[in-house]
């Protein structure tokens, strides 16, 4: 997956609480195992009306956050069922920072495990961030993973904590297979000396 370093871009507000998996892509878009395309049905619901006009009022459907790729949003994202298609259709629209006071502990996971930099603050610097947010295209942060800080569009600078070994996981862009790489040879070298002290495996 690709790595995460520093992000500078567009954040879009989402000031809603308990945003879950099926608001973030419905179950009509779980046929799918392909990763590709998803980002069509992220927030289809809310984006979409039923005959499947816009809805322009919807944040990402705003030209000035059609190519946000940072989600300042409410408590308890991505709660509901664990489908991992949910980080994948942010992923795809081309979110890959998501700004919360707190996330469901699954999809908290999946993040990382798909190149996703999920943020936890205090209300009080959400709220600061979400200010920010609404100005539309000129509503640019920028997210240092490296220093742990995010800086506004005036200059001021929020830190925010993180598990180190997490941290590693996007700066290097591990996925599940990467981390097992990292141990390739010992993993060779123990299938050559099981081959030799049990050749009927």
């Amino acid at each position: 997956m690709d790595k995460f370093t520093t992000l500078t871009a567009v954040a879009a507000p989402l000031p809603l609480v308990n945003v879950d998996t099926d608001m973030i892509i419905p179950k009509q878009y779980l046929k799918t195992i392909q990763r590709a395309g998803l980002g069509e049905g992220l927030f289809d619901e809310m984006r979409r009306k039923p005959d499947g006009t816009e809805i322009k009022d919807f944040v990402l459907n705003k030209p000035a956050y059609a190519k946000a790729q940072i989600l300042v949003t409410g408590a308890n994202f991505g709660c509901g069922s664990s489908r991992e298609h949910a980080p994948w259709a942010l992923l795809d629209f081309g979110i890959r920072c998501i700004i919360a006071p707190s996330f469901a502990d699954i999809f908290y996971g999946n993040c990382f495990k798909n190149g996703i930099l999920p943020i936890a603050l205090p209300q009080s610097e959400i709220d600061k961030l979400m200010d920010d947010a609404e100005r539309g295209a000129n509503a640019v942060i920028t997210v240092d993973l490296e220093k742990q800080e995010i800086r506004g569009p005036d200059g001021g600078t929020i830190r925010f904590d993180l598990d180190p070994f997490r941290k590693q996981i996007l700066l290097n862009g591990w996925d599940d297979i990467g981390l097992t790489l990292r141990d390739e040879k010992s993993i060779d070298d123990f299938e050559a000396k099981a081959k030799l002290s049990r050749p009927w495996l």
